[in-house]
């Protein structure tokens, strides 16, 4: 059976705190993420302090983080070419993720670009990517639903994901930006896509109520999809989900489901717990 994939986001529980976290504990934190064994960390973003204050000291962290005792790969976020020129300043960093929407209303929020700039701007990160051997990771956002009354459905992401497929994206992550993702169209996106674009790695970055996680992840799981975004405690999300209780899907809840189910996933479960304590004070204090 295929290996799956854990991608645990500090940077997404974190940069919505709006009580400046000390670098020196964010870097604790994330040292901390690092031991467990998680496939990838999204561990920074390389935007406009101005939007994300949280994430102001991405440089710090990247100069001063030790993967001398980790397989974990970093991620860092992008919102464009100048951000992706400064994460590709470090070697480092393996993937940069771009956050890429389906809703024009979402992307001018998000971005400050219209959908056909976003896609001129993806060209160009893709681009940056290869000559610094980094992979690019697009996170579809809006990817299972729209809030703001814009058209949605099956084909529309479809359409997107082809146009990403035209320009070689090799790891899409579809992302449940306001937690609003139903069964039905979970399994019908992945059941799919991933048969007719096989030489595309599909992700799942839910948010999520505190009682619906089980039902998205297992919709996901069993429509084939392999690779899954978590946050320990489930902090996180989306502003925009206008509901406090939508976070992130809780990776606890994540390593819980695959053990049930008999997949092994690779952590370490001591450094997993410990882990787990440190998260419990870095976001209670906050």
């Amino acid at each position: 059976m295929s290996q799956i994939k854990i991608i645990e986001c500090p940077r997404d529980a974190m940069q919505g705190i709006k009580k400046w976290i000390p670098s020196k504990d964010k870097l604790s934190y994330i040292q901390s993420v690092l031991s467990v064994g998680f496939d990838i960390v999204d561990f920074g973003s390389f935007v406009s302090p101005r939007s994300i204050p949280q994430m102001k000291d991405t440089q710090f962290i990247i100069e001063n983080i030790d993967l001398s005792s980790t397989s974990s790969k970093l991620l860092a976020i992008v919102a464009n070419e100048r951000g992706a020129l400064d994460a590709c300043k470090y070697p480092s960093i393996s993937f940069l993720g771009y956050p890429f929407s389906i809703s024009e209303t979402f992307q001018m929020r998000n971005t400050n670009k219209s959908i056909s700039e976003s896609i001129l701007e993806l060209k160009k990160i893709k681009s940056l990517c290869m000559k610094n051997h980094k992979e690019l990771v697009i996170y579809l956002s809006m990817g299972f639903g729209n809030p703001y009354g814009e058209p949605w459905n099956y084909e529309i992401v479809e359409k997107w994901i082809d146009i990403l497929h035209q320009i070689e994206i090799k790891v899409i992550s579809i992302s449940d930006t306001t937690g609003q993702a139903k069964t039905n169209d979970i399994k019908k996106i992945y059941s799919s896509l991933i048969p007719k674009y096989n030489n595309i790695e599909f992700g799942a970055h839910f948010h999520t109520l505190p009682n619906h996680w089980f039902n998205k992840i297992n919709s996901a799981y069993e429509s084939g999809c392999k690779r899954f975004d978590g946050a320990i405690l489930g902090f996180g999300g989306c502003p925009m989900a206008k509901d406090e209780l939508t976070g992130n899907i809780p990776t606890e809840k994540l390593l819980s489901y695959f053990n049930t189910i008999g997949q092994k996933i690779n952590i370490d479960p001591l450094n997993f717990e410990t882990c787990y304590n440190h998260a419990l004070k870095l976001f209670h204090n906050n």
